[in-house]
């Protein structure tokens, strides 16, 4: 974050932080979700249609069911005279019964594959948009959303809105056509029988979806408590050092069992809750089935209806058994579609603040030009950070900025390659506005060797060749030579192929400044930035470096923002920016000469210096 970025900033596009279920936006974004999978509109077409082939010979089962009980009675009752011809039907009837069952299985099986097929389809389609859209949207959305927040939208939040799509929409037609058929024959062929055995789904239905809802607001509570876990480890890891260092371990331990205790009360309140509503329909379908039993049995008894009728409504009942089971999933899958759709697409539909103009045109320079024109900047719109700033930096020439932290400096270097937009005035190269031509061509076009030296987990090559990947070995080793990294790197046992660790962690914060300055090098930018870029390396090595610099950047209009005035005291013209203002301007000798706050620090700085060298000296 820059020095005059200060955390917690409003911007312009907030977003949640809290994960919730909130009924009311499922009508937005339900229809959403079901929308993305009619991307694919023939594979979403054959798995419908196989669920419904599935739904279909399920419900042929009891008919034929009932069908082969009341062929079995009749061959007991008939006797030997029609025992062939009712033996015959009974095969056939069993062979049918196989039919089905194989039918239902293979397309249950095709179904779930096709259903997941899509589903997943859609995952890949949501993962490369929200990473797309990651990488559009400008520096002020990410100074005020945590990276934590945007990683779980993009994967636990994107796997919620997929996985509605096999385990919502797919499961609901399959039970609105197994229920709808199943009901509508139950009621046709005996209406208060019909009744009787249809009587446990209300219940259990509403048991299930209250805990599809519930089991999922516990989930997102669950979630939290293990987000805090992960950061209580993740703390813990990264600060193993301190931690050691100032025997916390007994500390650090209670802390983790706190956060372990509260996941666990929560996981023990999800295993009753589930167990609660699994009870309430096996009891509902019980007695059900019990109330089926003893009237059906009375009426079989009367002779008012076959036993095989009889056995097709029981065979009904169990056949709803797991459909209605599904409600669950299904509202838990609703539900949590609901909040994490809500959420990713919360991010997918934010306009980046930062863009391209409509007739944008790539950067042509000819000279190569800086320059700002009564420049202001506010990240917060009232609390200007800079104001009224102007000068210019031509090819060949070094402009230094130097300023207490707060000032604007490191605000004044990302206007340049526009991470965000001026508030007021214009900046310019060769005379054209930035904001009228393409963003690709300025990035490309100016180069910003930032205070924080962020190294990927990669060889030390892949690191400095990061702005151009077919950049050749020539460059990429020149690079390191400008940034006096060249020999610590080939005095590693694989050099340039040696991996740097996470963020860097095998490379000294020295090293990893020096190889930043490689990596700004390396493309060859028309203006070089660096801000506070030398700030880790001691000031005999960045006296090498700034003299290799002033080499490769001569023929470039470069900006050198630091604290350390002897890395600008070089430069053609040093501006002093004191609360966003320019307060002084001038060469080093000018400044010097002003008597003002530029040779205020000079004095303090020359004087702490001198200190240094003479404590050292005496050995103190």
């Amino acid at each position: 974050m820059s020095d005059s970025a200060p955390a917690g900033r409003d911007g312009d596009a907030p977003v949640s932080q809290v994960n919730r279920v909130d009924a009311r936006q499922a009508p937005k974004v339900i229809p959403r979700i079901v929308r993305l999978a009619f991307n694919y509109p023939w594979l979403l077409a054959a798995a419908i249609a196989t669920s419904l082939g599935s739904a279909l010979a399920s419900l042929a089962l009891p008919r034929l069911l009932g069908r082969a009980v009341d062929q079995a009675h009749d061959l007991l009752v008939q006797g030997a005279a029609h025992a062939d011809l009712a033996r015959k039907a009974l095969w056939l009837t069993a062979a049918l019964v196989i039919a089905a069952t194989i039918v239902r299985g293979l397309m249950t099986m095709l179904s779930g594959y096709l259903g997941e097929y899509v589903s997943q389809r859609v995952g890949y389609d949501l993962r490369l948009q929200y990473f797309q859209q990651l990488q559009r949207l400008s520096f002020g959305f990410h100074d005020k959303v945590h990276s934590g927040d945007l990683i779980t939208r993009g994967m636990l939040d994107l796997e919620g809105a997929r996985v509605f799509i096999q385990g919502g929409l797919m499961p609901v037609l399959t039970l609105v056509l197994l229920l709808g058929f199943a009901a509508f024959e139950m009621l046709r062929t005996d209406l208060t029988l019909g009744l009787i055995g249809l009587a446990f789904v209300p219940f259990s239905a509403a048991a299930l979806a209250r805990m599809g809802v519930l089991l999922r607001i516990t989930w997102l509570r669950f979630q939290e408590l293990m987000a805090a876990l992960t950061l209580t480890m993740e703390e813990n890891l990264q600060g193993i050092r301190v931690v050691r260092a100032f025997a916390g371990k007994t500390f650090e331990l209670v802390k983790f069992d706190e956060a372990s205790m509260k996941a666990l009360a929560y996981s023990y309140e999800r295993i009753t809750m589930r167990f609660r509503a699994v009870s309430v329909m096996q009891v509902t379908f019980n007695a059900s089935m019990a109330g089926v039993l003893w009237f059906g049995g009375h009426k079989v008894a009367a002779g008012a209806m076959s036993v095989g009728t009889l056995t097709a409504y029981l065979t009904y009942m169990t056949l709803l058994q797991t459909p209605i089971r599904q409600i669950a999933m299904i509202f838990n899958a609703g539900a949590r579609a609901t909040s994490s759709g809500a959420r990713l697409f919360e991010v997918l539909d934010l306009k980046p603040e930062i863009a391209d103009a409509q007739e944008a045109r790539p950067l042509a320079p000819r000279e190569g030009v800086l320059r700002f024109e009564n420049v202001a900047f506010a990240y917060v719109a009232g609390k200007p950070v800079l104001s009224d700033v102007s000068f210019e930096v031509r090819p060949g020439q070094t402009l230094g900025v130097v300023g207490a932290p707060g000032s604007g400096k490191s605000s004044l270097a990302n206007l340049i390659p526009r991470f965000y937009d001026v508030t007021e005035g214009r900046i310019t190269i060769d005379g054209v506005d930035i904001r009228e031509v393409s963003l690709e061509s300025l990035r490309e076009y100016v180069g910003l060797v930032q205070q924080e030296a962020f190294l990927f987990d990669s060889s030390i090559g892949h690191n400095i060749a990061y702005a151009d990947p077919w950049a050749e070995e020539g460059r990429i080793e020149g690079a390191a030579r400008t940034a006096q990294i060249h020999d610590h790197i080939a005095g590693l046992p694989e050099a340039y192929e040696t991996r740097v660790g996470e963020r860097g962690v095998a490379l000294s914060g020295g090293q990893r400044q020096r190889m930043s300055i490689a990596r700004g090098v390396v493309p060859g930018p028309g203006v070089m930035i660096f801000d506070d870029s030398t700030a880790a390396i001691d000031a005999v090595t960045e006296r090498r470096v700034r003299d290799a610099l002033s080499e490769a950047t001569k023929a470039k209009a470069t900006v050198i923002i630091a604290h350390r005035l002897s890395s600008l005291m070089h430069a053609d013209q040093i501006i002093v920016l004191d609360n966003g203002r320019v307060a002084e301007r001038g060469t080093h000798a000018e400044l010097l000469a002003l008597g003002g706050t530029y040779a205020d620090l000079y004095e303090l700085q020359t004087r702490s210096d001198a200190e240094a060298v003479l404590e050292d000296e005496v050995g103190v």
